[in-house]
């Protein structure tokens, strides 16, 4: 989202509550404190969320199921005062979120329950760009995390790859990619032609539009999210008809991930359209 934190908090805090609400509060179980530190998230946890969401100018905010490991449940926000001096000269700059699901809440409530929720998530937020996608679940600071992700993700091409604070530093108003429900906002939906137009370039019948208000929509590929394979031939059709659409828009990193060469990067932005 191109705005400013403080004219979205209350927004992203309307989503939170809709995410806890929908996985149980008990899922979020633990949050990061001003040292760095996890501490239980109880009710003067979440008090303490609330009112760092509610009051501070760039917050930063990490909540998680479990302070070990990789986790099933999890809400990350990066809020920032794009009027301050930090960010005034980049126009990349964004306030961005993210909701985490396991597969299994995918498989137990169904992938139109996850389209609405993810739908729902989304109503409050002024958003330029988003997604919601099967994704590799990784610590990539872990030594050798990085090599392996790497291994995988070109074989996987409908698997994301999760790096939202740094992008959230320069992505500004460009869109990541073609993914199951790719949300469009402004300006990318308006240079479209907005939701109409963009429906009549899309020609399989797999593929939906759905306008919101606005002026944003979303796409959504199929019934579930699928994660292809290209060493058995998936090469995920509707996400290559969707991304050629899209490509003058795409975000390219200005700088590759741990592990991942600039021409790793290059293959992984372009894997839909080379």
């Amino acid at each position: 989202m191109r705005r400013s934190h403080q004219e979205i908090a209350q927004a992203v805090m309307r989503s939170l509550e809709t995410y806890s609400h929908a996985v149980g509060q008990q899922s979020l179980g633990w949050y990061v404190d001003p040292e760095g530190e996890w501490q239980e998230l109880d009710a003067a946890g979440w008090e303490h969320t609330r009112l760092k969401l509610l009051e501070r100018s760039s917050p930063i905010l990490r909540l998680r199921d479990t302070p070990n490991g990789v986790s099933q449940f999890a809400f990350d926000y990066y809020g920032k005062s794009l009027d301050s001096p930090l960010f005034v000269n980049n126009p990349g700059a964004v306030c961005a979120v993210s909701f985490w699901l396991p597969p299994e809440y995918l498989e137990t409530h169904g992938p139109a329950y996850v389209r609405e929720l993810a739908l729902e998530l989304a109503a409050p937020l002024p958003f330029n760009s988003g997604y919601a996608s099967l994704a590799f679940n990784a610590l990539m600071q872990l030594p050798g995390g990085s090599a392996e992700l790497r291994q995988w993700c070109f074989r996987y091409p409908g698997m994301n790859i999760q790096a939202l604070e740094d992008t959230a530093w320069d992505i500004g108003t460009r869109v990541l990619g073609a993914y199951w429900l790719t949300f469009l906002g402004q300006p990318v939906l308006g240079a479209l032609g907005g939701a109409s137009a963009l429906r009549a370039r899309l020609s399989s019948p797999d593929i939906s539009v759905r306008e919101l208000d606005g002026g944003r929509a979303v796409v959504s590929l199929g019934e579930w999210p699928e994660a292809g394979d290209t060493e058995e031939g998936r090469e995920l059709p509707l996400h290559r008809e969707l991304a050629r659409i899209l490509e003058p828009w795409l975000y390219q990193r200005q700088n590759p991930w741990s592990g991942f060469t600039q021409e790793d990067m290059r293959r992984w932005v372009r894997r839909f359209l080379d």
